[in-house]
C-alpha cells in the first residue's frame, strides 16, 4: 500500500524533531504535526527559559560578591518585565530555528492538533494523512492535585509569563523543578517558601547531595517546610492567596506555584482507535525499540515515562530514525550513567549511582567526600560550601558515581560522565593531573576514604 508519509510524527518537541529530521535525512518522507509551539516543553516552558531565569537570579550573587573584589556598586534594581521580554524574544528566535531545521530537512510541517484515526492514519484539523509509521512524541504536562482552589495555583507553564514578580511565593513540590523555581523566585527578590510533603526533597538523589543542598538553601534564607501539604487554597479580599495546610496552619502568598509532577500528554490523541496500551502509571507502553503494542505506532520521550530529560528524548528520536530508515547505523540508547544537573542555587551535578543505590545493588563501596569553600568566596563574607563526592567499587576500583553541589556543577559533571561511561577507576582519577586552581581538580585529588 502507498502511504502519504513513511513517518508521521505527532509532537514537535526535542524528540519528535530529532526523529523527523534524521528520518528525512535518511531519505524517508516525513511529516510533523504540532498544535502549540515548536521545540516543545524544553524550548518554550522548560529547560531553556528556566536556565535564562536562573542566570538572572544568579546576578544577585555576583553583586553580593563584588565588594570583596573592590567593586563599589550603586544599589541595583531588578525589572521582571525586562527579563521576561528578553526571554520571550530568545524563545521566538529558537522557534524559528526549529522551524527552519524541519523545513530545510524536507519535513512537512502540519500545524494543528493531531489525532490518530487508525493504525496508519492521522487526522489534523479535518485533514487525514496516511503513514506507514506513526511516532507519538507529545511529551508531558504539569499536574496539580485535585484540591479545592487548585485553579488559583500556577505551574511552570504559567510561571514564565507572569506579568509581575510576586512579592511572596509558595512553591509546592520536592522535585528538581520545585527546587529550581524556589531558587529563581528567591534570587530575584521574592520572599519564598518551599513546601514538600516528604521528609526531604529530591528523592532519588544521593543522600549527601540532598542534605548539603538543604543546608545551603537554609543559609540563603529560603523557608523550607517539610512534611507539609496543602488541603485547600482560597483567594482573599486583597487578591492574595491563603493556603490551608493539612495540619491546620495557614500560609498567605501572592503566588502558589505547583511542581508536583507531570503526566503524559495524551489528551484527545485517539489512542482508542489503536491497539496502543498504557502502563499502570498512564504512560505509553513500549518495548526496547520504542514499539508500542500497535505494530505501526512508536513512542518516545516524556510520554513513555522512562528518563524524562531532553537529551534522552533526542537519543531516543535518533534511535527510532536509524532503526526504521538506516538500520546499519542503529544502536540502542544506553540509560546507564546519564549525567544530569539541577539548576538550584547552588546547582547540582550528578552521574552514576548514588551511595544508596550502590549499597542496594550489593556493591562493597568506598566513599570519598569533600566539602570546601570555593576560592571565589575567600575574599567575601559568604560561607557557602561546595560538596564533591565519589562512590567507588571497593573490589574493582571502578568509579560508580560522581556527585557535586556547587558553582558550575553541571559544566563539571559532563566531563565526568564521559569518564564513567568509559569505565574509569579511582586510580585513573588519582593519576589525572588537576587543573589548578579550580574546583574541578578536587575530583582528582580526593585521597582519603570518608567511609
Amino acid at each position: 500500500m502507498a502511504y502519504d508519509f513513511d513517518l508521521f510524527v505527532i509532537g514537535a518537541g526535542s524528540g519528535g524533531v530529532r526523529a523527523a529530521r534524521f528520518a528525512a535525512g535518511f531519505g524517508a518522507k516525513v511529516a510533523v504535526a504540532e498544535s502549540r509551539y515548536l521545540g516543545g516543553t524544553c524550548v518554550n516552558v522548560g529547560c531553556v527559559p528556566k536556565k535564562l531565569l536562573v542566570y538572572g537570579a544568579h546576578v544577585a550573587d555576583e553583586l553580593e560578591q563584588a565588594a570583596g573584589y573592590g567593586w563599589t556598586l550603586e544599589e541595583g534594581h531588578f525589572d521582571w518585565g525586562t527579563l521576561i521580554a528578553n526571554k520571550n524574544r530568545e524563545i521566538e528566535r529558537l522557534n524559528g530555528i526549529y522551524r527552519n531545521l524541519l523545513v530545510n530537512s524536507g519535513v512537512t510541517l502540519v500545524q494543528g492538533h493531531a489525532r490518530i484515526a487508525g493504525p496508519n492514519e492521522v487526522e489534523v484539523e479535518g485533514q487525514r494523512y496516511s503513514a506507514e509509521h506513526i511516532l507519538i512524541a507529545t511529551g508531558g504536562w504539569p499536574q496539580v492535585p485535585d484540591i479545592p482552589g487548585k485553579e488559583l495555583a500556577i505551574t511552570s507553564n504559567e510561571a514564565f509569563y507572569l506579568k509581575d514578580l510576586p512579592r511572596r511565593v509558595l512553591v509546592v513540590g520536592g522535585g528538581y523543578i520545585a527546587v529550581e523555581f524556589a531558587g529563581i523566585f528567591q534570587g530575584l527578590g521574592a520572599a519564598t517558601t518551599l513546601l514538600y510533603r516528604g521528609d526531604l526533597f529530591l528523592r532519588g538523589f544521593d543522600g549527601s547531595v540532598r542534605t548539603h543542598l538543604k543546608e545551603e538553601l537554609e543559609k540563603r534564607g529560603l523557608d523550607l517546610q517539610f512534611n507539609a501539604d496543602i488541603q485547600r487554597i482560597d483567594k482573599l479580599e486583597d487578591g492574595s492567596l491563603k493556603a490551608t495546610l493539612k495540619d491546620g496552619r495557614e500560609l498567605v502568598a501572592d503566588c502558589i506555584f505547583y511542581a508536583t509532577g507531570r503526566r503524559p500528554m495524551l489528551d484527545n490523541l485517539g489512542l482508542e482507535n489503536t491497539g496502543v496500551e498504557l502502563d499502570d502509571k498512564g504512560y505509553v507502553r513500549v518495548d526496547d525499540q520504542y514499539q508500542t503494542t500497535a505494530p505501526s505506532i512508536l513512542a518516545i520521550g516524556d510520554v513513555i515515562g522512562r528518563v524524562q530529560l531532553t537529551p534522552v528524548a533526542l537519543a531516543e528520536g535518533m534511535a527510532v530514525a536509524r532503526r526504521l530508515f538506516k538500520p546499519e547505523q542503529y544502536r540502542p540508547v544506553d540509560y546507564q550513567n546519564i549525567p544530569t544537573a539541577v539548576f538550584s542555587q547552588p546547582p547540582i551535578g550528578t552521574v552514576g549511582l548514588t551511595e544508596e543505590q550502590a549499597v542496594e545493588q550489593g556493591y562493597e563501596i568506598k566513599v570519598f567526600e569533600s566539602r570546601f569553600r570555593a576560592m571565589k568566596l575567600t575574599l567575601t563574607d559568604i560561607q557557602e560550601k561546595t560538596l564533591m563526592k565519589l562512590v567507588v567499587d571497593a573490589k574493582t576500583d571502578k568509579v560508580l558515581g560522581c556527585h557535586m553541589v556547587g558553582p558550575d556543577a553541571g559544566e563539571i559533571i559532563q566531563g565526568l560522565g564521559i569518564a564513567l561511561k568509559a569505565g574509569a577507576t579511582k586510580q585513573q582519577f588519582d593519576e589525572t593531573i588537576g587543573v589548578h586552581p579550580t574546583a574541578a581538580e578536587e575530583f582528582v585529588t580526593l585521597r582519603t576514604v570518608t567511609r
